[in-house]
Parts: C-alpha cells; sequence; structure tokens
C-alpha cells in the first residue's frame, strides 16, 4: 500500500511517520468469518482497519457472546493497542464481518512511534478515548435500560455501521449478543413490527424508523 492510500484514511499522520508505515508495516487480509484476535492471545502487532468490517466481542465460559463494537475504515482496536503495550493476553475476540484488510504495525515501532510521532500518540490516545465512550454507551443500556430499549439500540447501532435499512442477523444471534432468549427477543421484534418500526423477513431484519442512538 502506498503513502497516499494510507493517508486517505488516517489524514493526520505526519509525513515521516507515513513513510515508516509503509516501511514496517504489513498488510493482512481477512475472509468474513475469519477471527482476528481470540481470548488468551498475545499480539505482536497492532493493526490499522484499511477495508472491510471487523465486530469486537467477549465471550463466556459456556461460548456465549457478548458484542461490544465494530471497527470500520480508518480505527484501530483500542484494546489490542493496551494488550501490545504491556505485553498482556487479549481478552477480547475479533471477527471479520465482512472481507477485510488491515495494516498490521509491529510491536516495537507502535511504542518508538508514541515518543517520536505527537500524530500517532493523539491517535492512540483519541481511539482510546473514543472506545471508553463507545463502552460507556453500552454499559448504560446493559444496567439502566429494558430490553426493549437494548434491542432498539443494538439494531441501530448496525444500521448506522453497516450503512443499510437490512440487517443480516437471525433472533437467535441477537439473543445471544443480548444475552436474552430467542423467544425474548422474537417477542419484542414482533412488538416493533407491529408498531411500524421494522418489517420482519427470514434471517434478516428490515429498518423502517428506529429512534436515534443516545448521545454523551
Amino acid at each position: 500500500m502506498v503513502i497516499s492510500e494510507i493517508q486517505k484514511l488516517f489524514p493526520g499522520f505526519e509525513t515521516g511517520l507515513l513513510q515508516e508505515m509503509e516501511q514496517h508495516s504489513e498488510i493482512r487480509e481477512f475472509r468474513a468469518g475469519d477471527e482476528l484476535m481470540k481470548t488468551g492471545q498475545y499480539f505482536r502487532s497492532t493493526m490499522l482497519i484499511l477495508n472491510g468490517l471487523v465486530k469486537v466481542y467477549r465471550e463466556d465460559d459456556q461460548g456465549n457472546e457478548f458484542f461490544m463494537y465494530y471497527l470500520e475504515p480508518g480505527e484501530a482496536c483500542a484494546l489490542s493497542m493496551v494488550c501490545a503495550l504491556k505485553q498482556e493476553s487479549s481478552e477480547i475476540m475479533a471477527k471479520a464481518v465482512k472481507d477485510t484488510e488491515v495494516l498490521a504495525i509491529p510491536l516495537n515501532y507502535m511504542d518508538q512511534w508514541m515518543t517520536r510521532y505527537r500524530s500517532w500518540t493523539n491517535f492512540v490516545l483519541g481511539t482510546y478515548r473514543a472506545r471508553f465512550e463507545e463502552l460507556l454507551v453500552t454499559i448504560d443500556h446493559i444496567a439502566f435500560r429494558a430490553m426493549d430499549e437494548r434491542l432498539e439500540f443494538y439494531l441501530k447501532k448496525h444500521q448506522q455501521t453497516l450503512q443499510t435499512n437490512n440487517i443480516p442477523l437471525s433472533h437467535q444471534e441477537i439473543a445471544d449478543e443480548l444475552n436474552s432468549s430467542r423467544e425474548v427477543i422474537s417477542r419484542l421484534l414482533k412488538k416493533m413490527e407491529q408498531l411500524g418500526k421494522l418489517r420482519l423477513h427470514r434471517n434478516v431484519i428490515e429498518i423502517i424508523q428506529l429512534s436515534g442512538l443516545p448521545t454523551m
């Protein structure tokens, strides 16, 4: 990947940083469904998303998934950065939702750039802050909102991230990610359909009108 292509996605990076990225980083490709991170994994590099879409989530001892957030082009995973810098194993998982291309930056360069390039420091700190604020919104919904509000928030998030009104999710997938049962999710979706908020199809939910996402 040439410097100009990296700069389009990360316009704040300094020329020297872009040159080092081109020289020392590696482009990796993942197919939809491939795992980028696993629980217990140690990182030798951090990854910047160039193309595609990545889902970040946690998994409990029974294999139940808890959705955390998506990573889109121009973003990086703050939690993987923390684990890489502190040389700790991952407590999260990440999976490619679409065919995905990432820029893998070796750990030693990531550390060096923190002291040499202000734009890299700002990017890392900005990534931490953005993910922290996003997780606060998610935690707020888990702790203080009823399941119908959580479901609407979840669907709206997918609609905005995937940039489509047709969300390719089954009732069971939603139940797994919201730590609920299929029966509860199906009942709530049916109620939302009756209210004219969405239409239900086989393994696809068509969004008609949902309320906006809350702001911080």
